[in-house]
């Protein structure tokens, strides 16, 4: 998925910055989407590494098991299962690097562990995991998981109010997740892209687990460029230029990632919400990447209700291809963000200093929701998680608007969030917590 793909080549990134070889490892489709939407970055940084383009063999013809109130995008299970078919060409590219360095470090996602697993066999190479979801949303997967509770929790974590995982997968994707766990815990260490200023309670206590015992453990986040470079793009989008001619603040973004497509119902639920609450938008529409996802231009495009963009031209723009987040997000017109909230849209926001509408779908989102609106305090539900079945409507759409960009209670979170924000920044400055945490990292592999 491209969140995760996202997280790591900007760690990449981060590595090579330190002179360090990195040899990033994926198929052809993957790296070249990886490196045709990075941004934020000088793309000049990519040149510093060497990519390794493996072939996936032929995926499933068999159509995956559509559920309909699950929002997972099963129709990608197809490309997890050829992804474990990687297994050997990835062992012997990393024998091949073992003999020309004195060590190897191979960091993986999580859900590649079993590609990567034959690790232990190479005498100079040591693993870790890179965990592409919250401190908080981690630790209570395993909790949740865990029989008999190995501590007390905090009677102020809000234990109580934490969704199940049900609804948030498909089985199909449940077992291949199953299957990477059952064999990650071969590598030396962890690394999770939260930052100790927003989640260092949720650190400590995945710390405490007996099953994270021994392993070294480094909050790194947040892994994308805080502070975005001037002509790091060829041109400037131009949902951008549209931005610059707004208010500061008066501008709601909406965005729901490349993991998820709406129906037609859906989209015109959320575009009446959107025309109704008389606030301004920038509201990017696309379907989900598909398998193919070398496909960039064959994304089918959903349709709005007719003639809308025509009634919400004074205050509303709608982008039917992908956009610049981070510079949109970054931009001061920004007051507010629509979001699925999936961990990268969180971190990116919460970096900006943006408050959230969450309008969880599946995945770490419902649980990621609640760490936005119940511990940080810096967004609000557009729809509770157990009303998912009936799905977001208008009314929903049009209040959550309104709250977030005109209420009292939404300037309140915005000033949250802006706290924060600066706190986010700061950690990846010189001596700040992640900034840290990474040179502690680095040393490490180095030592």
């Amino acid at each position: 998925m491209q969140g995760h793909l996202n997280e790591s080549l900007h760690l990449s990134i981060l590595i090579a910055s330190y002179g360090i070889p990195v040899h990033f490892i994926g198929s052809i489709a993957h790296n070249r989407q990886a490196k045709l939407r990075l941004h934020g970055w000088d793309p000049k940084n990519t040149s510093k590494m060497h990519f390794h383009n493996l072939q996936l063999p032929s995926l499933s013809s068999n159509p995956p098991k559509l559920n309909a109130y699950t929002k997972f995008p099963g129709h990608l299970q197809p490309l997890f299962d050829a992804s474990l078919q990687l297994r050997k060409p990835v062992f012997q590219l990393l024998q091949e690097l073992s003999a020309k360095y004195r060590r190897i470090i191979i960091v993986h996602d999580t859900l590649m562990a079993s590609v990567v697993q034959d690790v232990t066999l190479i005498p100079n190479a040591e693993s870790y995991a890179l965990h592409s979801v919250s401190a908080f949303t981690i630790f209570f997967y395993i909790w949740e998981s865990i029989t008999k509770k190995p501590f007390q929790l905090d009677c102020d974590i809000p234990n109580d109010k934490i969704p199940s995982s049900e609804g948030c997968f498909t089985p199909e994707f449940e077992d291949f997740v199953s299957k990477q766990y059952k064999v990650l815990n071969f590598e030396s260490g962890r690394l999770y892209n939260p930052c100790r200023q927003i989640e260092g309670r949720y650190m400590d206590l995945l710390e405490k687990l007996p099953t994270n015992a021994n392993k070294k453990q480094f909050a790194i986040g947040p892994l994308h460029p805080v502070e975005i470079k001037s002509g790091c793009s060829n041109s400037r989008h131009r949902c951008l230029e549209w931005l610059d001619k707004q208010e500061k603040n008066s501008v709601i973004y909406v965005s729901f990632g490349t993991s998820i497509s709406m129906t037609e119902e859906q989209i015109s639920e959320l575009a009446v919400g959107l025309e109704r609450s008389r606030q301004k938008f920038l509201w990017v529409v696309r379907s989900a990447d598909g398998v193919d996802i070398a496909a960039e231009n064959d994304v089918r495009r959903p349709r709005l209700p007719k003639g809308y963009e025509d009634r919400v031209l004074d205050r509303g723009m709608v982008v039917k291809d992908w956009a610049p987040q981070l510079e949109v997000l970054a931009h001061p017109s920004i007051g507010g963000f629509m979001s699925h909230c999936g961990w990268n849209s969180c971190m990116e926001s919460i970096s900006a200093g943006v408050p959230i509408a969450a309008c969880p779908m599946h995945s770490d989102q419902p649980k990621n929701s609640i760490l936005i609106t119940e511990v940080l305090k810096i967004g609000l539900l557009v729809r509770d998680w157990e009303q998912r079945a009936k799905g977001v409507t208008s009314t929903s759409v049009e209040s959550a608007v309104r709250r977030l960009m005109t209420s009292k209670e939404g300037e309140e979170m915005r000033k949250r969030a802006m706290k924060l924000g600066g706190a986010v920044r700061g950690s990846v400055a010189d001596g700040g917590s992640s900034c840290l945490e990474m040179d502690s990292f680095i040393a490490h592999i180095c030592r």
